[in-house]
């Protein structure tokens, strides 16, 4: 039994007498967690910004148009993306089309693949709201389609949460899986890309990401040539998401090759029958799902695999020191927590070896990989937004941390010790999202850690409660103010202004 009161994995179970015994559907810490999500849905910002444009465009020219014709999205963008696309007449640039005749949309289709059962429900809202007189465009543009859109994006990032919360709790007290995943929360780059920024695809990644891992962990042991068609479905619709995430195919090829070798070293031949078409079975579940991605680059690009990345990767020479630790949104010096989580999943051996060396395994490719790309920093970028993909990774590892805590320290010291760890952490990430969302510190590139800390202690807390009562009051107002910031930045940041 893991520590805590266990959430019921079934409704009911029986006795020995037969009779059904009821069991609470959430425990204490479940309950909880569904309250912070709901409290905190007013965070939620419904608009369509940077990256964001491209992601939303693949459901909104679907939904309303039929078709994978993009000028609408482009010409309908914020000021920062149509720069660079659009020119002083108010017409697409010639370069932004393909030899297919589409705009040059590489991003990638998986979002609005999650997004859209919210985004029918509200064209089927408001075709019949205008049927009785109400007038809203149902363009895919206007409010009830971007409160969808952003209500799904913070729902599939709670549900991230939710799932790395009960694989923790698998291993770990679940007071300690509570304890992290409010930590990975509130305290990493999620909630950035859960609230502020829902039409970028890192919250959705993080949802597919963790399902796998869950699904994974989850039938490891005994899993069947069905689990591995499913495990394969979930993989395909993980890399719709967020291409980069096919390094977790690691943890079943880790997996498969154990099995395979222990099988060899008996008469194994069965097991070793049984791996060859569990693993036929993922590759086609995977390939089915990932068709989506295939088919709408084939209509873009001309080619099923030609995904309109035109980007360097240096393979010789990674960046992993800056991806890491660089104040140009390294992964340890914004989010400090996440030292914490990584170096739980070494304590992790404690618990399970091959669960602690798999996500190891594939935190350390997912480094190396992000150090290797050309744009490693993320380039507008909250810490970095990369690795909000690995969520399920870093509650885990929180989890395993918390427990070593426990294990080393008196426990209910070690309780105490870890909830103020985390609120620290909290206190520092909520400021910093604060002074990177309101342009204190720059968006892109580097920042000054010392004007950082300064703002911490001398301006955010003058300057939220006043921006809050305007994010929730005159939020149009405002999200305008920030996106003049972001061009003016973008502007001074241009090769002729250097000149």
């Amino acid at each position: 039994m893991n520590g805590g009161t266990k959430v019921a994995d079934q409704l009911a179970l029986s006795d020995k007498a037969g009779k059904p015994i009821r069991l609470p559907i959430l425990s204490k810490y479940g309950k909880i967690l569904v309250a912070l999500f709901v409290l905190t849905l007013p965070l939620v910002n419904p608009w369509v910004r940077g990256d964001g444009v491209g992601y939303y465009a693949f459901a909104r020219s679907l939904l309303i148009e039929h078709d994978l014709n993009f000028k609408k999205d482009w010409m309908n963008g914020n000021l920062s993306f149509r720069m660079g696309r659009i020119d002083s007449k108010g017409h697409i640039l010639a370069g932004e089309y393909t030899r297919t005749g589409h705009l040059d949309n590489h991003f990638s289709v998986g979002p609005a693949i999650l997004w859209s059962p919210f985004l029918i429900a509200a064209h089927i809202g408001v075709l019949t709201a205008d049927r009785m007189g109400a007038n809203v465009p149902a363009d895919g543009f206007s409010r009830p389609y971007t409160i969808a859109m952003a209500f799904a994006t913070a729902l599939y990032g709670f549900l991230a949460l939710w799932i790395s919360f009960h694989v923790a709790r698998r291993y770990f007290p679940e007071r300690s899986a509570f304890l992290a995943t409010i930590g990975i929360w509130f305290a990493s780059s999620l909630p950035v890309y859960m609230y502020f920024n829902p039409s970028w695809s890192h919250a959705q990644s993080a949802f597919t990401v963790a399902l796998f891992v869950w699904y994974w962990d989850k039938t490891r042991k005994t899993r069947t040539l069905k689990q591995w068609a499913i495990l394969g479905a979930v993989g395909g619709l993980m890399m719709d998401v967020y291409y980069v995430t096919a390094i977790l195919f690691l943890l079943p090829a880790f997996e498969t090759l154990g099995l395979y070798a222990i099988a060899s070293r008996g008469s194994g031949a069965r097991s070793r029958l049984g791996g060859v078409a569990g693993g036929l079975a993922f590759i086609a579940a995977t390939a089915a799902s990932f068709l989506p991605t295939l088919v709408t680059k084939k209509i873009i690009y001309g080619a099923y695999f030609d995904f309109g990345y035109r980007v360097h990767w240096y393979w010789n020479s990674p960046a992993l020191g800056s991806v890491a630790f660089s104040s140009d949104h390294g992964l340890f010096s914004w989010t400090p927590l996440l030292i914490l989580a990584v170096a739980g999943l070494f304590a992790l051996w404690r618990r399970d070896h091959t669960l602690s060396l798999s996500l190891l395994a594939v935190f350390a490719v997912y480094l190396f990989t992000i150090g290797c790309y050309q744009d490693w920093d993320g380039l507008s970028s909250f810490g970095s937004r990369f690795f909000v993909s690995l969520t399920a990774l870093f509650v885990v590892g929180l989890a395993a941390f918390f427990d070593w805590m426990a294990r080393v320290w008196n426990e209910r010291r070690a309780t105490t010790l870890a909830t103020a760890i985390t609120a620290v952490f909290i206190v520092w990430n909520m400021g910093l999202i604060f002074q990177w969302g309101t342009h204190l510190i720059p968006a892109r590139g580097p920042i000054s850690w010392r004007d950082a800390a300064y703002n911490q202690v001398a301006v955010v807390p003058e300057e939220a409660t006043r921006t809050l009562e305007s994010y929730f009051t005159r939020r149009k107002q405002m999200m305008g103010h920030i996106e003049q910031e972001d061009v003016r930045q973008l502007k001074s940041q241009s090769p002729e202004n250097k000149q």
